[in-house]
């Protein structure tokens, strides 16, 4: 496991914690049950990795073969929580009859490809890193995580969440905090992990665009379209086009994310609101986005890309550090025409002064 400057790598999930706290004081077991367990798992994984630092731990091996090929392999728990499980595919392999390796191995392939033909990023950590994944993971688990090392998925419930590896943004989204672990390393608290969580988003949804080939007017710009049961009302779990209409619904409640910071949540939980505050610098790079106009991933996808990979976001960045680093690199590759004017008004309409 490498990590940057001697942190850490973080313990990252989809489904924000208080989601599930909602869901385990439903009445209905069928609903308080697995997301207890899941609430259980995750505390348990999250107070693991603020024990467990890792210190001038050595690079990765380099990988055998080309860099400039995934080396994928999927595991199957079988319903345990025992990482990472059965082999059950591994690059090159045939596709086999369960859906959820499938799709969890097209989805490794998919984010690696966006990120090697967008941006010349060799894997996650830029030098090859092989993708591991583990489906079927616990009992009725409604979560999907990355550890630090490789990416978990769960069945979810049937009832609120189904199958973790269904939107690919969801296995994107997860991959990219491995990226952000190899690059400016976020804290995970706080307005720097609202960063953390909203470049997740912001490159798990370039990667569906790039695998549907939507343009950023094309793009529904919704995170995990396709995961909520039918009985939900609601269409995703965050909205980057708009947040907090994501969902409204008696059991989940209502989408709880601002648009702007005249709208920021201040709260202790959730490490200070990570998912939930990560609506304002969505909202900053779709605004962004569907001013560029085109294929996302190519003008502003790369600005954010040049500000995650520079060297200089630093770890307890805030929303105006990260936005002023977005007007420079604008600067820096496209000069100081409608480019850069695109970026300042994007976060100026959320609140954020962009120098």
């Amino acid at each position: 496991m490498t990590t940057n400057g001697g942190s850490q790598p973080v313990f990252c999930t989809i489904v924000p914690p208080h989601v599930l706290d909602r869901l385990a004081r439903n009445e209905d077991p069928a609903l308080s049950g697995p997301a207890r367990r899941s609430l259980e798992h995750d505390a348990y994984q999250r107070t693991r990795r603020r024990l467990t630092t890792v210190i001038g731990a050595p690079a990765a091996a380099p990988p055998a073969g080309p860099a400039d090929r995934p080396r994928r392999t999927v595991y199957d728990a079988r319903h345990t929580q025992d990482l990472p499980g059965a082999k059950v595919r591994e690059e090159g392999s045939d596709p086999g009859s369960d859906a959820s390796v499938n799709r969890a191995y097209a989805g490794l392939g998919a984010t690696f490809e966006l990120y090697l033909k967008a941006y010349g990023r060799r894997s996650i950590d830029g030098a090859g890193l092989p993708l591991d994944a583990t489906v079927h993971f616990g009992e009725d688990y409604d979560n999907a995580f990355w550890n630090g090392e490789q990416m978990v998925f769960g069945d979810g419930d049937g009832e609120i969440f189904l199958d973790f590896t269904i939107p690919v943004d969801v296995i994107g989204h997860e991959l990219t905090h491995g990226v952000t672990q190899h690059t400016a390393n976020l804290e995970y608290y706080g307005q720097s992990g609202a960063l953390n969580e909203s470049l997740s988003d912001v490159f798990g949804s370039l990667i569906k665009q790039y695998t549907l080939g939507q343009t950023a007017a094309e793009a529904d710009w919704l995170i995990g379209a396709g995961l909520l049961a039918p009985r939900v009302e609601g269409t995703a779990l965050r909205s980057m086009k708009a947040p907090g209409t994501a969902y409204d619904d008696d059991v989940l409640g209502k989408d709880p994310q601002p648009a702007t910071m005249e709208d920021y949540v201040r709260t202790g939980r959730d490490n200070g609101g990570v998912h939930i505050n990560s609506g304002i610098p969505n909202h900053a790079f779709y605004l962004a986005a569907t001013a560029l106009g085109g294929y996302a991933w190519e003008t502003a996808g790369q600005i954010w890309y040049d500000v995650l990979t520079g060297g200089d976001l630093k770890e307890d960045a805030r929303f105006a550090d990260f936005a002023a680093l977005t007007a420079r690199a604008t600067r820096e590759r496209y000069g100081a025409g409608d480019e850069l004017r695109a970026v300042q008004k994007a976060w100026e309409r959320v609140g954020v002064r962009a120098r």
